[in-house]
């Protein structure tokens, strides 16, 4: 293990994140605490209404809280600028999204350079770092294949190479199965073990708990409020998956 490995990446206090409805004032995230470590592999798992996707956009710079605070990196991202968040998500953050988010015009390697042509990065950088992302996940044989001529499975490949390409510190993924049959998940999910065993820190946002015994931490979004889960519920999260770890 490097010596950064229990460095904090993510560090939230207190975080309140309000709506206004109509006359009245909504509170989605309620006083939330949580620390992420360079390394680690976190699930968010909670139902529809949880809170679960308005944290998630926050952690990637999507929206900010209405108080408290949150430290991507040693950065207070309240009170930065759109530019600088901009900045923030194409640096520090590899999204991959339920829906893939591919365009469909563009090659698998040509949507893998995409976030690294807004760095201004050379056409030669930018193509070894995309050509060794698409390595990584399987698909060196299928670059200058479009979204159309892929698989479901492969397309979301390539969007973890895309997120990959840049070497951000933290990979955030939203429902990345949600969209995929359950054999195509599960290979996707043990793509994810890879490169978290790599070293990459991953969030995972998620409702399904199978998918959330996945990784090596699972925290619990219900009415606003985050909660750790425990050893002893752990083990019954991962009994109820099915899932073995051989620990």
């Amino acid at each position: 293990m490097s010596q950064n490995d229990n460095e904090v990446l993510i560090e939230i206090e207190k975080l309140v994140k309000t709506y206004r409805m109509g006359q009245e004032t909504v509170q989605v995230l309620r006083d939330v605490d949580l620390i992420v470590r360079r390394g680690e592999f976190l699930a968010i798992v909670g139902p529809s209404g949880s809170g679960k996707s308005t944290m998630m956009n926050i952690i990637g710079c999507l929206d900010i809280a209405s108080s408290g605070s949150y430290k991507l990196d040693g950065v207070e991202v309240k009170g930065l600028s759109d530019n600088k968040l901009a900045n923030i998500r194409n640096h520090k953050i590899g999204f991959i999204f339920q829906g893939f988010q591919l365009l469909p015009k563009l090659t698998a390697i040509e949507n893998v350079e995409l976030p690294l042509v807004y760095r201004g990065m050379s056409n030669k950088e930018r193509r070894k770092k995309a050509t060794e992302a698409l390595r990584k996940v399987g698909l060196e044989d299928r670059m200058f294949h479009r979204p159309s001529e892929l698989s479901g499975g492969q397309q979301q490949r390539v969007a973890i190479a895309r997120a990959l390409a840049g070497e951000p510190p933290m990979l955030l993924a939203d429902e990345p199965t949600g969209a995929l049959d359950t054999r195509t998940g599960q290979e996707v999910l043990a793509l994810m073990e890879q490169l978290h065993q790599q070293g990459h820190t991953i969030v995972l946002i998620t409702h399904d708990m199978e998918v959330a015994a996945r990784a090596e931490r699972v925290v619990r979004m219900k009415d606003g409020v985050l909660t750790e889960e425990h050893a002893e519920r752990r083990e019954t999260l991962e009994a109820y998956a099915g899932i073995s770890h051989g620990v």
